[in-house]
């Protein structure tokens, strides 16, 4: 196995290792590559109640949009509502990992603070019509 490979592996465990302890989950770990089919490089972890897709990269070059792509693309594998890139933040290693980097697209951000992606299921029209929402949401909006 490279020197990348084996930094990688490190890392993907590092990652598993830090997520189980802080979460206290037992559940979460490293998932079994996949191929064509990939699910991501964690698993058992949930948001919502709802399967969330972790892609971790060890790289020195950041390319967060085909990081980005390849956990969205994993998350439509694995029928998860999130996805998350864990990148390593130079200069910190194990006893640092709490402040290892998360990205997402915003679209997630906003399916993590509305619990689900229900809203995606609406037009643009739809969504940029705050009053039509609130009301789907169940919202009342004038408190």
């Amino acid at each position: 196995m490279s020197r990348n490979a084996q930094k990688g592996n490190k890392f993907n465990q590092d990652v598993v290792d830090f997520m189980a302890a802080r979460l206290g989950d037992g559940r979460i770990e490293r998932r079994v590559m996949g191929g064509t089919n990939d699910r991501g490089d964690v698993s058992g972890v949930y948001l919502h109640g709802k399967r969330v897709v972790i892609e971790c990269k060890n790289k020195q070059r950041m390319a967060l949009s085909e990081w980005l792509d390849e956990a969205e693309m994993e998350r439509g594998n694995d029928d998860a509502e999130f996805a998350f890139v864990v990148h390593k933040r130079k200069g910190r290693g194990a006893k640092n990992m709490g402040e290892t980097y998360v990205t997402c697209d915003l679209e997630t951000l906003c399916a993590i603070i509305a619990g689900s992606r229900w809203h995606l299921n609406y037009t643009a029209d739809e969504r940029g019509n705050f009053a039509f929402m609130a009301r789907e949401a169940g919202i009342d909006e004038n408190g």
